[in-house]
């Protein structure tokens, strides 16, 4: 089984970070019952100081390079992903997408449709490349900006109800696609270090939903216990 994750910069995470990609390659770890991977074209993190991904500074150096693979970029969403992701899929075979993008796309680039519009090609191109894949997609998730901005909570809000159309217009059985719960108990006030990104109890929430789906919809690893990864 090969896993790919693909998000922005709530996935890829700055220089010092340990992840969401990281707690999720724990819990397989621990849980899975069998041989998986994890693929993609990307293993870097973000690094605030030169201003790119270049960075290879986890929190935790003993994260293994093979373990760090990613399809993910600060500043990158539906609209940058749906166009590569024929070649990516066709190049690293995933056989499941764990997918986190949304709201960089609706902070700069696209409104809620567009960004929907963006959602039905980005699954059109893995598709064209590998039929069978499964995908789970996370909507976006609570973040300073919708609680201080109402249109653009509103926004967030349309979108995340049109992903959950795609979803169910999109599911097939040969290539089924689930929506992961927007963790009900997330706190951007503790859960983030900025609002929007990740700390540690925000990464394990991220990777708890991930893992809940998969464990839950396919029968992959086990239950999520935050308490098993350091």
């Amino acid at each position: 089984m090969r896993f790919m994750f693909v998000g922005d910069s709530m996935t890829i995470g700055r220089a010092g970070d340990y992840t969401w990609r990281y707690r999720m390659w724990q819990h397989l770890n621990s849980t899975f019952g069998g041989p998986y991977r994890i693929v993609g074209p990307r293993c870097e993190v973000y690094d605030t100081g030169a201003d790119a991904a270049v960075s290879h500074a986890y929190a935790d150096p003993g994260f293994p390079e093979h373990a760090r693979r990613h399809l993910a970029g600060w500043g990158e969403g539906w609209q940058h992903m749906a166009p590569v992701m024929g070649e990516t899929v066709a190049a690293h075979r995933p056989d499941v997408l764990l997918v986190s993008l949304g709201l960089i796309d609706l902070g700069f680039y696209t409104d809620a449709e567009q960004t929907a519009a963006n959602v039905r090609r980005f699954v059109a191109g893995a598709r064209a490349a590998r039929p069978g894949i499964r995908m789970v997609l996370l909507p976006v998730i609570p973040n300073s900006r919708a609680e201080e901005d109402a249109p653009f909570a509103a926004e967030v809000d349309r979108f995340n109800d049109l992903l959950a159309k795609a979803v169910a217009d999109l599911t097939t059985d040969a290539s089924p696609i689930l929506l992961a719960a927007r963790p009900a108990s997330y706190d951007i006030h503790r859960d983030t270090y900025d609002g929007t990104h990740p700390n540690a109890s925000g990464e394990h929430r991220l990777a708890g939903e991930f893992a809940a789906v998969l464990h839950q919809a396919w029968g992959l690893g086990g239950p999520y216990r935050a308490a098993q990864v350091p």
